[in-house]
């Protein structure tokens, strides 16, 4: 299926890694030219090169999507180079795991820093840019975590909820201007950000991961593909009229009935 995103000009975060590369991977594939970012330039360089390699269009900025100076740099370089924004992923990792009496207000400035105020800096840079083009998109990836809360996850759980609830506002917002806004959370899927999580729970990681494909009704851990497609389809015209969702991707882990 052609999901004519020729031409369409992304930025997405976390691109150096994990889910992020995987997206910028499948949008570049698709045909859009892809600003890649990340905070550690070496890494998001050599991911950019893996891709360049095979021919697709990509455009590495570092930027520390915490700081708003970043955040506007980053969409300043990807206007000046390419004229316009046209999608949005808003991809930044997790903050740390910790039980939720032992984590200080700096912990929490830091999550929020990074889960929510990344997202609202980010779209209020880039939003402007997609209503004059006369409309694209706006994706946040967060965790299944913010809908099915689970201990240790505290800084995650509710930056994310806020993440979820600022999207669903925004969406009744820009969708007079032709821009959906969308948030998905993905179940296990293999990532460093998984082995941290075997890592903080004690246990052998090979045991764990056991135990966790036992949870999930498809039997198995889910990969970066699996939440990239779904990535392409929402940012691309033909997932246009979905908006204002919350979407887990997690082989059916969740269990509760909307």
């Amino acid at each position: 299926m052609d999901l004519n995103l020729q031409g369409r000009i992304a930025i997405v975060g976390g691109a150096s890694m994990g889910i992020g590369f995987g997206i910028a991977r499948t949008l570049a594939a698709e045909g859009a030219k892809v600003a890649m970012t990340a905070r550690r330039e070496p890494a998001l360089r050599a991911a950019a090169d893996k891709l360049r390699e095979t021919g697709l269009d990509v455009l590495p900025v570092q930027a520390d999507c915490r700081l708003a100076e970043d955040c506007k740099r980053l969409v300043d370089t990807v206007v000046a180079e390419w004229g316009g924004v046209d999608i949005l992923i808003n991809n930044d990792g997790a903050p740390p795991l910790g039980k939720i009496l032992m984590l200080d207000d700096s912990a929490w400035h830091k999550a929020i820093e990074q889960n929510l105020m990344y997202v609202v800096r980010m779209v209020r840079e880039s939003a402007p840019h997609m209503i004059k083009r006369g409309g694209g998109s706006i994706l946040n990836i967060a965790a299944i975590s913010a809908i099915q809360p689970n201990a240790g996850f505290a800084l995650s759980v509710a930056s994310w909820g806020g993440v979820i609830g600022y999207a669903k506002t925004l969406s009744i917002e820009l969708a007079p201007s032709g821009i959906n806004v969308n948030t998905i959370c993905p179940g296990y899927i293999e990532t460093s950000r998984l082995e941290k999580v075997f890592a903080a729970s004690g246990e052998e990681s090979g045991r764990m991961r056991n135990e966790l494909i036992l949870q999930v009704p498809l039997g198995r851990i889910g990969n970066v593909d699996d939440i990239a497609s779904l990535v392409a389809l929402l940012t691309s015209p033909r997932g246009s009229y979905i908006t204002g969702t919350t979407i887990q991707v997690d082989g059916g882990l969740l269990k509760h009935v909307h």
